[in-house]
């Protein structure tokens, strides 16, 4: 009899041993609170339990493991699994990407956005370089065309921008600094304080953001079609935490990834529906540039801001006019293809 118990307690022992090591539980560094922009990481998170049973699980959290600028630096030493950054905090780190925030790219839907972000992400340069950082990219964030909020009377001119303060981060920042603008890159977490304190006169947001970090409230305007470009954010996990993952925890996370983007973007469709019931709930005037203005301001900020880029990257060693040229015809065929 003893002997049967003990195989039993070893056989119950070995089992838990078992079910232990084929658990996986990652963190997940983002900021904030939940919102659109994060709303694919969450389902990511939700599709990965389920088709592993509840052996893959991720634990999201909104500013407890990192600060925003800090999460790629997270990645590269493990303190975490998977994170979300925005090129335009660091784009020293990750100067490939930042491509995808230059102006005027002529970008004007989700769908068009996840396609080149996909692009630029699969490049061997890209790959290169987030790897220096023991980062692989996962998936991108999908932002609509950044627009600003502002205060007093709406500034529907170019010369209106000249000594205006911005929250505008990477290519928007320089592409308002071309117009007399002033971009600050203060981050979206602090973005209402400086709005609240003076510190900057508009804040250049994707809707989601404008309504999340409480920017519309302080807002008397909104532009509805200034359109100067947006950020790229992308999702990243640390390499060696996704070499480790089995290979049916490794297949669920990958094939996963595309569902959760659907979802973003069905997500994020629904807020876009319902903006101008916001805009009018917070009493926040629409402005529509005129279309000589936005003429006007691309002339500006859109050629030289990609020719300048492109010089230096090459002069960086990095392959600039090819990634560039990656994101124009990438484009053209998603275009083509809509």
């Amino acid at each position: 009899m003893n002997t049967y118990l003990s195989v039993a307690v070893a056989g119950a022992i070995s089992f838990a041993f078992v079910s232990e090591a084929a658990a996986t539980e990652w963190n997940v560094s983002v900021w904030g609170k939940r919102r659109a922009f994060t709303e694919h990481v969450e389902k990511l998170a939700e599709l990965v339990a389920d088709k592993t049973g509840g052996e893959f699980t991720m634990n999201v959290s909104y500013g407890g493991l990192s600060k925003n600028r800090e999460n790629l630096d997270g990645i590269s030493i493990g303190a975490f699994e998977m994170a979300q950054f925005c090129a335009g905090y660091h784009p020293d780190k990750n100067r490939v990407i930042t491509v995808l925030e230059l102006p005027f790219l002529g970008v004007e839907n989700l769908e068009q956005e996840v396609a080149v972000a996909n692009a630029v992400y699969a490049h061997p340069a890209a790959t290169e370089e987030m790897a220096q950082w023991n980062a692989k990219l996962l998936m991108t964030s999908p932002m609509p065309q950044y627009n600003i909020v502002g205060t007093g009377e709406p500034r529907d001119e170019l010369a209106e921008f000249e000594g205006m303060r911005v929250r505008a981060t990477g290519g928007l920042g320089e592409a308002f600094k071309t117009v007399g603008a002033v971009p600050t890159s203060v981050t979206a977490t602090e973005a209402y304080q400086a709005m609240e304190g003076g510190v900057v006169d508009t804040v250049a947001f994707a809707q989601h953001a404008h309504l999340s970090f409480g920017t519309i409230n302080q807002a008397d305007w909104w532009t509805a079609n200034l359109n100067p470009g947006t950020v790229n954010c992308p999702v990243v996990v640390n390499i060696d935490a996704y070499d480790a993952l089995s290979d049916a925890h490794r297949a669920a996370l990958d094939a996963s990834v595309a569902e959760a983007i659907d979802h973003y973007l069905v997500n994020y469709a629904e807020l876009l529906q319902r903006w101008d019931a916001v805009l009018a709930e917070k009493g926040v005037e629409k402005v529509d540039i005129a279309p000589e203005v936005i003429e006007e301001f691309q002339a500006k900020a859109g050629a030289p801001i990609h020719e300048a880029w492109i010089a230096e990257m090459e002069g960086q060693g990095l392959p600039g006019q090819e990634l560039y040229d990656l994101v124009v015809n990438t484009l053209a065929e998603a275009k083509g293809g809509s």
